[in-house]
């Protein structure tokens, strides 16, 4: 156990030896804006973003913040939002991927709201390269801005000049950074633009994905590798290009990996186990082969005391054996009747025999007391040397903890807005059930809650990435102008639709129902109009309806008809008289007359008073 003890303490101190120091804290921005609203969309850009932070992500950067489709107001605030985090950061990167223009010799980023209808909305409507620069000024050690920005630009070609002479130049135009330590790379040198390619990526981002973020590689180099890469892709009709200075020294995006730590070498580990392998043989040839190859040392005496007690235990069998030959020996004589010296010489000679055996038997025992010696100095010094170990591993540990709760300290209060800030957008973050909600490991049922916030989901969000599912992105990709694979939920779309914060889709209602927000409400009509087929209110035709006989009465006894047919009784309109039938008589209402005839269906034309109103 003690062995085992010591090697499980010294694996502990190799690993922690091993580990490397902390890294510096490196930031990132990616932006890329595809959705322009007032010129053609670009198709690249978003997915260009979505393929640079995974690169950034994986390279190990402590934050990666990625955004699509910013309006001015929005560029503004990342930028101002990005600066205040490269304060404490010891690189700090900007990716941007969409239209820039170049006007009289400066560099401007165009958000997705940009009209640009004269040249002096640029000044306006658009944020210049220098802003940018500003965002990354704080960083200590790297200031680095990427812009795959030198597409050919729609704004330039219909653009108003107010003033002849101002230069609106075919793609950026050269920059010279005025800090130090920071380099801005083009996608296509100064005055020439860039291709977008025919695949999902453009050649210049798929080169940087390849080479920017290889660890311990020099950027210079990495930079270099893909202006080779992307000359290659167009036929040499696209040329990347690089802007600024560094140091003599190697500047690198991902620090290289920490060589190993060569474990400390046990002086005493081969011959202690060659010591436990002879331990197991226990035998004389083998413990004098030990000695003669290690002629001293701990486990040379350990041997050297296992070697005399196998000698001390040789001897004593032998004078066992002896005690009973002459004991034999002696019963022999006796029951032949042997003479009485013989006897006696034979009893001496096995009392003799048996001192021998009491004289080994004490001997074994002394050797024994000594090997026994031997194995407790043993453990006590391996006990000592663990203890020690224990010390050592301990105070290391203590000491990098002090360093990093030391270097931690002016980190405690940024952490503290970075958490409230994530929770606050947790609080606010649209949620429909519980159920729906998506989890961090399951990439299916996240996009499938992601689609439905922008109403383009209208399925389950069950992580069942099935035909509705598909579907449902494919009508995504349709209306937000992208080309995301549908076949299969990636990383790469659910960034892409959780760079929405809009509804995508269009809202679609039932009939009686019209679209209003993000939700559908009835049809409602005002009095005179109904809901057509068209789903719309039209105006009801009025008919004109015949005058109403208010009553027909059935044919009368002949003494009631007799004395309504009489002179005196005959009603005349309006005159107060009355009209009677089988449930009674009441007053003729005003404008309204009496007229006497028969009933038609009955027999031989029975008369019956009759109310006629007009």
């Amino acid at each position: 156990m003690r062995a085992l003890l010591n090697i499980f303490l010294t694996v502990g101190f190799i690993f922690l030896a091993g580990q490397p120091a902390l890294a510096d804290k490196r930031v990132a921005l990616v932006i890329g804006n595809s959705a322009y609203r007032n010129v053609a969309k670009l198709s690249n850009p978003a997915n260009d973003a979505a393929a640079v932070a995974a690169m950034f992500k994986s390279a190990g950067f402590d934050t990666v913040e990625s955004k699509l489709n910013l309006t001015v107001g929005e560029l503004r605030k990342t930028l101002r939002d990005f600066g205040n985090r490269s304060r404490d950061a010891n690189v700090a990167v900007i990716y941007y991927a969409g239209h820039g223009i170049e006007l009289d010799g400066t560099n401007y980023l165009i958000p997705v709201d940009a009209t640009l209808e004269t040249d002096t909305d640029v000044l306006d409507e658009t944020l210049s390269l220098d802003r940018v620069l500003v965002a990354v000024e704080p960083a200590k050690q790297l200031r680095l801005v990427i812009l795959d920005a030198c597409r050919d630009n729609p704004f330039a070609k219909n653009m108003k000049r107010t003033i002849a002479s101002r230069a609106i130049g075919r793609g950026l135009a050269k920059v010279e950074p005025s800090s130090p330590n920071t380099m801005i790379a083009f996608a296509a040198k100064a005055g020439s633009t860039a291709s977008d390619g025919d695949s999902k990526n453009s050649p210049f981002a798929a080169a940087l994905v390849n080479h920017l973020a290889k660890p311990g590689l020099d950027l210079r180099k990495a930079f270099g590798f893909v202006r080779d890469d992307v000359l290659k892709a167009t036929g040499n009709a696209q040329e990347p290009f690089v802007y600024g200075s560094l140091g003599g020294n190697d500047v690198t995006l991902v620090p290289a990996a920490p060589a190993a730590v060569a474990a400390p070498v046990d002086q005493d580990a081969t011959m202690r186990r060659d010591y436990e392998f002879a331990l197991q043989v226990a035998t004389k040839p083998v413990w004098n082969a030990f000695i003669e190859k290690y002629p001293s040392g701990f486990y040379t005496a350990l041997a050297k005391s296992q070697r005399d007690k196998l000698a001390a235990e040789a001897v004593r069998i032998e004078a066992t054996n002896k005690a009973k030959a002459a004991q034999d020996e002696q019963a022999r004589l006796a029951i032949e009747g042997a003479k009485a010296a013989e006897q006696s010489r034979a009893a001496e000679q096995a009392k003799a025999a048996e001192k021998a055996r009491v004289a080994a038997e004490l001997a074994k025992k002394a050797e024994e007391a000594k090997v026994a010696e031997a194995e407790r100095a043993k453990a006590a010094a391996l006990a000592k040397a663990a203890e020690k170990e224990a010390e050592r591993v301990k105070a290391a540990e203590e000491a990098k903890a002090a360093a990093e709760a030391k270097k931690a300290a002016p980190d405690a209060e940024a952490a503290a807005e970075k958490k409230a800030k994530e929770e606050k957008l947790a609080a606010l973050a649209p949620s429909a059930d519980n159920s729906e909600q998506p989890k961090a490991v399951d990439l299916p049922r996240s996009l499938q809650a992601e689609l439905r916030r922008v109403g383009c989901n209208t399925g389950a969000v069950d992580g069942n990435w099935n035909a509705a599912s598909q579907r449902s992105l494919d009508l995504f990709n349709k209306h937000a102008g992208m080309k995301l694979e549908v076949k299969v939920a990636s990383v790469d779309a659910l960034d892409v639709v959780k760079g929405k914060t809009t509804r995508v889709c269009p809202l679609i209602c039932e009939t009686g129902y019209r679209a209003d927000g993000d939700r559908c409400t009835k049809i409602t009509c005002r009095a005179g109009y109904r809901l057509g087929n068209e789903n719309e209110c039209e105006k009801i035709q009025e008919t004109r309806k015949p005058a109403a006989i208010r009553e027909r009465v059935q044919p009368m006894p002949d003494t009631e008809r007799k004395q309504v047919e009489s002179p005196s009784t005959k009603p005349v309109a309006g005159s107060g008289q009355i009209v009677c039938g089988h449930g009674g008589c009441r007053p003729v209402q005003k404008g309204c007359r009496l007229v006497v005839g028969s009933v038609t269906g009955s027999k031989s034309g029975t008369p019956a008073n009759v109310e006629v109103c007009n």
